[in-house]
């Protein structure tokens, strides 16, 4: 039986991307990082040691890093539920929550946004 709180966590995962309201800010790729909490299809004591049967995190990570490379957005709302839809598309997870934080303003560590987003089942 699958474990509903079996979870794949990501933490900090740097990437390059064009975002920011400006044309200027767009100009070149900047620094973000996505924290990810995943949880898979299946339950941790289901797997049999068998990758195929999780998330491999190290080709999500790939996907994501390309992903947000091909992406110029004007805001950080609007990456991260493009991120959040597309790993629901490409990876078998049942939900994603997801923090994308920005290093854009000198006077704060950071700005962040964070979504929760779930894969809608077919209910029989």
């Amino acid at each position: 039986m699958d474990q509903p709180g079996d979870q794949i966590v990501i933490q900090e995962l740097e990437l390059m991307t064009q975002v920011g309201v400006t044309e200027e800010e767009r100009a070149r790729p900047q620094r973000i990082t996505l924290s990810l909490v995943l949880q898979p299809r299946n339950g941790f004591a289901n797997l049999q040691e068998q990758l195929n049967r999780t998330i491999d995190y190290a080709a999500l990570c790939a996907e994501l890093e390309r992903f947000v490379a091909a992406h110029s957005s004007k805001l950080i709302e609007t990456l991260a539920d493009q991120v959040a839809s597309h790993i629901l598309r490409q990876f078998d997870v049942l939900s994603v929550q997801l923090e994308l934080r920005k290093f854009v303003l000198p006077q704060t560590r950071y700005v962040a946004v964070r979504l929760v987003r779930s894969r809608i089942e077919d209910r029989e």
